[in-house]
């Protein structure tokens, strides 16, 4: 059963896993193409795109219920349900969207107040606007691929994601430098190639889902809010939104207080959590493949093929983070000689603490694919609330007060906020994988009940 499990796996997690790479490679190519312009532009993309994605990932969150109650509903065989969850995701991205977007355009005083130097707010604020065109579209495309996902219908997103990497690349390259009479915009330039990435790749989804799910008309009522729906998606959705603020905000938080020790730690620091966070990508795809596998099983019934689904993915998800945590740690140097110039003597204390933090990382990796996908786990039985509680305790308990101890009262630095995201990420791996145990536990439990009640019923 676990050999059959971990192919259909594979088979699901592998575009979702390329899918990720090539989503994140929006921002590992900003940051490469920043890194020419200066540590200061660096600097300020750092701090820049990790508010916007903050934010985005919080807004997202709610809309992420659309996977589960698909795959769920797809277990279920129920069409119509599937329908109803992609429709009231592009209702509640739309109602999102625009108090967010008041909020990048007004980003400069809260980034000095957090005590940001005045370069590192004027480049974030100005690249936060640029960007903000996008994030409509980003939250429209998770929705869109919540559907997708749900259906196991993964292909797809992978190749349009693929192609959005293209996009990004050559609209950097147009607006950062000024190609054929275009302005020279640097740093803003990035903002406004990752909106058209974002615009371009809703476009090809909204558009594949229109044309292969004719038959069902997915779209169909799209202008009527459907409330009943929009509940559940509150309901399943609010606590990951919380789960993903409370992570998100930790390091969100290292990051910022990375701005406070000076430009060169947070430099180094974006170096590290760039490299971390592409590959993260792999559990990340995996813990998706693992939740729509878990909500297919609990929809047609099997408590039994969600516990194997969930323990597969997690031990797939650690052994492939202990490889990536071995490359982070052997290859330190060559890593960060992608970003920034390793012969440049001005470039030497970056360098140093890219590599240490680095090393951390190549622990932090293997926690860190653990939790997503313990976490990932649970979506797939919407128990979505215990979940946001149980990160709640791990990050803001665990990670980030260790981190603060370690960085500025054991005078640590970057490697203490490093060490403290860390232990943060082991918590949640430790809480999340019992919850899930337990849930599982009793759903097999509960089964046997009713199946023996119904025995008994029929006996003469």
């Amino acid at each position: 059963m676990y050999r059959t499990e971990l192919k259909q796996l594979a088979t699901l997690a592998i575009p979702l896993v390329l899918a990720q790479l090539a989503q994140n490679t929006t921002s590992f190519v900003d940051s490469l193409m920043v890194g020419r312009l200066g540590k200061d532009e660096l600097a300020g993309i750092a701090v820049g795109s990790t508010v916007f994605h903050f934010v985005a990932i919080i807004l997202s969150g709610v809309i992420l219920g659309v996977s589960p109650i698909v795959s769920q509903a797809s277990g279920a065989n129920d069409e119509e349900t599937s329908s109803r969850a992609v429709r009231q995701g592009l209702w509640l991205g739309a109602l999102m969207f625009l108090p967010a977007f008041i909020l990048f355009w007004n980003a400069y005083p809260i980034l000095i107040w957090l005590q940001q130097t005045e370069a590192t707010a004027q480049a974030s604020s100005s690249y936060l606007r640029a960007i903000s065109w996008g994030l409509l579209p980003a939250l429209w495309i998770m929705a869109l691929r919540g559907y997708l996902e749900g259906k196991s219908n993964t292909h797809p997103i992978m190749l349009i994601c693929f192609v959005g990497v293209g996009i990004n690349i050559i609209a950097n390259d147009f607006l950062m430098f000024g190609r054929f009479g275009l302005p020279e915009l640097g740093l803003v330039g990035t903002g406004y190639a990752s909106s058209l990435v974002y615009f371009s790749v809703f476009v090809m989804l909204l558009g594949y889902i229109a044309a292969k799910y004719k038959s069902t008309q997915v779209f169909a009522r799209l202008r009527s809010p459907d409330f009943s729906m929009l509940k559940e998606l509150f309901r399943v959705g609010a606590p990951i939104s919380a789960t993903l603020a409370f992570e998100g905000s930790m390091f969100s938080a290292a990051a910022l207080a990375m701005g406070t020790l000076g430009k060169d730690q947070l430099a180094a620091h974006q170096i590290a959590l760039q490299t971390a966070s592409i590959t993260f990508m792999i559990p990340l795809g995996l813990a998706i493949a693992t939740s729509v596998r878990v909500g297919q099983a609990i929809g047609s019934g099997s408590p039994i093929k969600a516990e194997v689904a969930g323990r597969v993915g997690m031990l797939a998800s650690m052994a492939v983070m202990c490889v990536a945590g071995v490359i982070l740690f052997i290859f330190p140097k060559f890593i960060v000689s992608l970003y920034i110039d390793t012969n440049n003597p001005i470039n030497h204390e970056v360098i140093s603490f890219a590599i240490s933090f680095l090393s951390i990382a190549a622990v932090f990796q293997v926690v860190d694919g653990l939790q997503v996908t313990a976490n990932g786990s649970l979506r797939g039985l919407k128990d979505t609330k215990a979940a946001m509680i149980l990160t709640l305790i791990s990050y803001w308990g665990a990670g980030s007060v260790a981190g603060v101890l370690l960085c500025f009262n054991l005078g640590q630095g970057g490697r203490g906020l490093w060490w403290g995201m860390t232990c943060g990420l082991a918590t949640a791996a430790v809480l999340l994988s019992l919850r899930f145990h337990y849930r599982v536990t009793r759903a097999k439990l509960e089964l046997n009940q009713e199946k023996s009640s119904s025995t008994q019923g029929h006996c003469p």
